[in-house]
């Protein structure tokens, strides 16, 4: 026997996020109730049910300057930790939008900078479940440069963030000692170690995808 849903109920109607139960039996028989968060409207809309998984948001990681040398990051307030953390530019995708439209559109918005996104293999761009024990949401993530000036003028009200256009020694240094979003993370790491030449050098083709 494996665990199944035996119904679902919708608890709030919000306009971004919406909290679901789920009533369920266990492989052994027993049953209970988890509580589920997600960016549907609506109980049809969850990918349990579409079984399709769409990115609610997408994340932008892109290199700025000349030398290739920063990296665009946000330090961001955020309630659930009333405190600032370290997270790249993100933010939901707009029905019709491809994930580079979305990227850019979003990092426009948030730094005032522009973007040239990069065409990558689907592998890299694909969405992937963010927080799965408590949420079904995910989000693609697009890769490129940016370039121009700063400016918080696409802002929301209750948008608070700075960006921080951080070297290396910068990237080690927030890593060591401050809040960082997973995502954000890993990707720092590999901005530590790219080459000078190629900062996108993890998204080459690797030796089982025929090279």
């Amino acid at each position: 026997m494996n665990n199944r849903i035996l119904s679902v109920e919708k608890k709030t109607s919000n306009r971004f996020l919406n909290m679901y139960d789920l009533h369920y039996e266990n492989k052994v028989g027993g049953r209970g109730l988890y509580h589920l968060a997600s960016r549907a409207k609506d109980i049809e809309g969850l990918k349990m049910n579409t079984r399709k998984n769409n990115p609610d948001g997408v994340i932008v990681y892109s290199i700025y300057g000349e030398k290739h040398d920063r990296m665009v990051l946000v330090r961001q307030y955020r309630f659930s930790i009333d405190d600032y953390v370290y997270e790249l530019p993100a933010g939901l995708v707009d029905e019709g939008e491809t994930y580079a439209q979305a990227g850019t559109r979003e990092l426009k918005e948030e730094t005032g900078l522009d973007f040239s996104p990069l065409t990558v293999d689907e592998m890299y761009h694909k969405p992937f479940f963010t927080t799965i024990g408590m949420t079904d949401e995910s989000c693609a993530t697009v890769y490129g440069y940016a370039t121009g000036s700063v400016s918080g003028e696409g802002l929301e009200d209750n948008e608070q963030l700075e960006v921080v256009l951080a070297d290396r020694t910068e990237v080690a240094r927030i890593l060591k000692e401050e809040n960082v979003s997973m995502n954000c993370g890993y990707l720092m790491m590999h901005f530590l170690h790219h080459t000078d030449e190629d900062p996108f050098y993890f998204l080459k083709p690797g030796p089982l995808q025929g090279e």
